[in-house]
């Protein structure tokens, strides 16, 4: 349980800000100044709670180089000024005329290590992470360093442990994250969040005695879930050993961290961009969490993660740029050992269930993690959950090893009513998932069976089809051009259908808002040179703008020496009237385009649906043909490419009977296949849907007569 004394700590760490409103520093750059003095008394605390533990290990008889030999033959961090001189940030504040001394000596007296990560004594070429030096020198500079200083080392956090300290961060963290733009993305993960995952971890693995559990976190921040996640498992598993692997790409929150890996045995913490730079590459994980950014772009980082070479492949598809999240879904997956315990859990919001078509690279992720059987439970949790976004979050349960009952098996937990609702919010947050929510969960997830919100699938239930069709459309009658296209037979022998039937057009009317427009000049060679440089630029300028105006649905004539064609909205079908020419002299069909010498007999009838296209062409001169603008007309089949959302079977056969047997029920029209796409989606919503339960019609009708007898009376009132 935590010692929820901690939090009488979040006031004082609060007071210090009081000086900076003082000072006139800005509420936005509060985060700025707070953090490496909060780092500060982090690593004091675990500075004088190592010095202790050493005391312990030594005795009686020993100096203070044995304590400084043990803590640097540990490889932790160390202050010789502590060590050498027995004072505390606390005992230099005592007097103020020797502080400015005892200060510099106090940081200067750190490992080089920790003087880096906070910032004391930096050259411009160094990452500034905290930058404490910095910023001691701008507060110096008004007057309030010295009382600054004091405030923070009223704050002893010897006494507690990182869970317990994780507890404080987040309450601080939370205030920075409303104040501070530059937290726009980050989601601190709440310690009860920590504390589920850490439990479902723990209850889903059996570690052997004194076997080394490797955890990694390839977003650790400052390191609440990493280190959160391996106290936790320290607890429920203390015959085991633990080795902590984590990369952050925030200076600040790296440097905390870090901090805190520099007092753990066997903690190992990066600094930079895990997309691009995995710093711990050659290490797999028997456990990875993450709580990745959500709704942060990568453009900027696109074309090396998309050249990435790594070995094994991280990724394997890529989503949009908008949002990186389910490229650390996939990084994750390849840090995951591929011998003996390899589970992982990730926080992902709801856009990585369902965001993306079937095809998209999102969909491709999950069909690819659903293919793989990784996928072994997926958790909703309440909204108002984190501390400064409300949405509904998702615990991903991956599992490289699923026990034989589970293969090809994915849980569904809806999660979303298991929370206390908290006395006082903390930001957005409003919920937690208790002790006895976090048991039920876990219960749950361990029994792997149907329960009230809990429901257990074959994968293959997620798996859908979009089955792209080329729709060709008729009109009332059921006909379409397509029916009198001319065909041909080809060495082959298989008949081929031409695309179009050409006509020789002799004039084109349109009339739109009672104006007509008309056009008979179908092979152009002059223009108005007044108007346009040349017979390109009248093409460009003159003729497409022209053409733009040529839609078949509009009242559009189109005459030919034989008939002229019109398209009929009513009845969707292509109007064609004799104009009286002998049966053997209409229509001839142009042979470039048809390949046929078939010809159509026009009566005045419906041709049957289809568009009537109107091109025009610019030719450059030619030997024997001059430079020219060209207008041709054809007649076309009208298709369409539609598609259809079916469900998915795993067998092949069994898949195309269901897709037959959909399109017969509700494709009327003539069709042709096009691909089929295999895509995966989770629906929450779907799955736990429960309809409103409807009230009794006699309840409803002597409700509606009570109403009505109402208006009576009103209206008997009104009427007095």
């Amino acid at each position: 349980m935590i010692n929820q004394n901690i939090l009488q700590y979040e006031s004082k760490v609060w007071a210090t800000a009081d000086l900076l409103i003082g000072a006139g520093i800005k509420q936005s750059d509060f985060p700025k100044f707070m953090m490496p003095f909060f780092a500060l008394i982090l690593v004091e605390s675990r500075v004088l709670k190592s010095i202790t533990e050493i005391k312990t290990e030594l005795g009686e008889d020993f100096d203070k180089s044995e304590i400084l030999d043990e803590i640097k033959g540990k490889k932790m961090g160390y202050n010789n000024f502590i060590i050498g001189q027995d004072k505390t940030l606390k005992d230099i504040c005592l007097n103020d005329k020797t502080f400015d001394l005892d200060f510099n000596a106090y940081l200067k007296g750190f490992d080089e290590e920790t003087q880096v990560l906070l910032g004391i004594d930096k050259t411009a070429n160094d990452v500034k992470y905290l930058d404490l030096t910095t910023l001691a020198g701008q507060l110096k500079g008004k007057g309030i360093l010295y009382s600054f200083v004091k405030k923070w080392a009223e704050i002893d956090l010897t006494g507690f442990s990182n869970s317990e300290i994780t507890t404080l961060e987040e309450h601080i963290k939370r205030k920075w994250a409303d104040i501070s733009a530059d937290t726009a993305g980050e989601q601190f993960t709440p310690d009860d969040v920590i504390f589920l995952m850490a439990d479902i971890i723990a209850s889903m693995i059996k570690p052997k005695k004194e076997e080394i559990l490797k955890i990694y976190d390839p977003t650790c921040g400052g390191g609440n879930l990493l280190f959160g996640v391996e106290d936790r498992l320290k607890e429920s598993h203390p015959d085991v050993f633990t080795q902590t692997y984590g990369q952050d790409w925030s200076d600040a929150l790296y440097a905390l961290a870090k901090i805190e890996s520099r007092f753990r045995a066997d903690s190992h913490i990066a600094y930079g961009n895990t997309l691009v730079h995995d710093h711990h590459k050659e290490h797999e994980a028997n456990v990875v969490v993450a709580n990745p950014p959500y709704g942060v772009d990568w453009k900027g980082y696109q074309k090396a993660i998309e050249n990435d070479k790594s070995d094994p492949k991280r990724f394997h598809y890529f989503p949009s740029v908008s949002d990186g999240q389910l490229l650390f879904m996939q990084h994750l997956v390849s840090k995951m050992s591929t011998d003996g315990i390899s589970l992982g859990i990730v926080v992902h919001n709801g856009s990585s269930l369902f965001s993306g078509d079937a095809g998209s690279g999102e969909s491709n992720i999950r069909k690819w993690l659903f293919d793989q059987d990784i996928v072994e439970a997926i958790v909703q949790l309440p909204t108002d959950e984190f501390f400064n976004t409300g949405i509904y979050t998702y615990l991903w349960i991956l599992n490289h090893h699923k026990p034989a009952q589970r293969k090809d098996k994915v849980m569904l937990v809806n999660a979303s009513e298991k929370f206390k609702p908290l006395k006082k919010s903390k930001g957005s947050k409003r919920k937690e998932v208790a002790e006895e929510n976090r048991l039920e969960i876990v219960e749950t997830l361990l029994k792997f069976k149907d329960t009230d919100f809990a429901k257990v699938y074959d994968k293959s239930f997620f798996y859908f089809n979009k089955q792209a069709i080329m729709l060709t459309n008729v009109d009332e009658n059921g006909k379409s051009i397509e029916d009198i296209l001319p065909t041909k037979t080809n060495k082959e022998g298989e008949e081929i259908r031409a695309k179009s039937i050409s006509l020789i057009p002799t004039k084109i009317t349109q009339v739109i808002d009672n104006e007509t427009t008309e056009f008979t000049d179908f092979q152009i060679i002059t223009f108005d040179s007044s108007k346009y440089k040349s017979l390109l630029d009248y093409y460009e300028k003159g003729i497409n703008s022209i053409s733009q105006t040529w839609d078949y649905k509009q009242n559009l004539t189109v005459t030919t020496a034989e008939a002229t064609y019109h398209y009929d909205t009513d009845k969707e079908t292509i109007i064609s009237i004799n104009s009286g020419t002998p049966p053997d002299k209409q229509l001839p069909i142009n042979n470039e385009k048809s390949a046929t010498n078939n010809r159509l007999l026009v009566t005045d009838n419906c041709l049957g649906c289809g568009k009537i296209v109107i091109k025009s062409s610019y030719k450059k001169a030619s030997k024997t043909k001059p430079e020219m603008i060209e207008i041709s007309v054809d007649l076309m089949p009208d298709y369409q490419k539609d598609y259809e959302i079916i469900p998915y079977h795993p067998d092949p056969q069994k898949n195309q009977r269901q897709i037959d047997d959909f399109m017969e029920k509700y494709v009327s029209k003539p069709f042709v296949y096009l691909d089929n796409t295999v895509g995966v989606e989770i629906n929450f919503n779907k799955v736990f849907y429960k309809p409103e339960t409807l009230r009794p019609i006699a309840l409803v009708m002597s409700e509606l007569e009570v109403l009505e007898n109402e208006l009576v009376n009103l209206e008997n009132e009104l009427a007095l």
